[in-house]
């Protein structure tokens, strides 16, 4: 039930930049989006480490994520909240696929 409640305060984060929402909740929702939508794809993809090791690790991969996400924006000066609320859905997204294809590859 946390997890998907987690999971609705996400979307809603990322809906409110996508809208151009001027709630004040937009700030901490999309801030909770960018930390947990790559940590969750990251987890799912270390699932031999311990839950503390995992969490750790996938919430040191999301700020990484989002750093480097955010420099590319910069070097190329197409800075835009809109654009890294894109990108880190994107690889979130091919990253989270990825472990689903190598699970499923493993099981024929």
């Amino acid at each position: 039930m946390l997890a998907g409640a987690a999971t609705a305060v996400a979307v809603c984060g990322a809906l409110l930049v996508f809208t151009g929402s001027a709630s004040p909740l937009r700030g901490p929702l999309t801030l909770f989006f960018l930390l947990a939508a790559p940590a969750a794809a990251i987890a799912a993809a270390l699932r031999g480490l311990d839950p503390f090791g995992r969490t750790v690790a996938a919430v040191a991969g999301a700020i990484v994520m989002n750093m480097l996400v955010a420099q590319g924006m910069l070097a190329v000066h197409r800075w835009s909240v809109r654009g890294g609320v894109a990108a880190v859905t994107v690889i979130s997204a091919l990253v989270f696929l990825l472990v689903l294809l190598r699970r499923w590859r493993g099981r024929t």
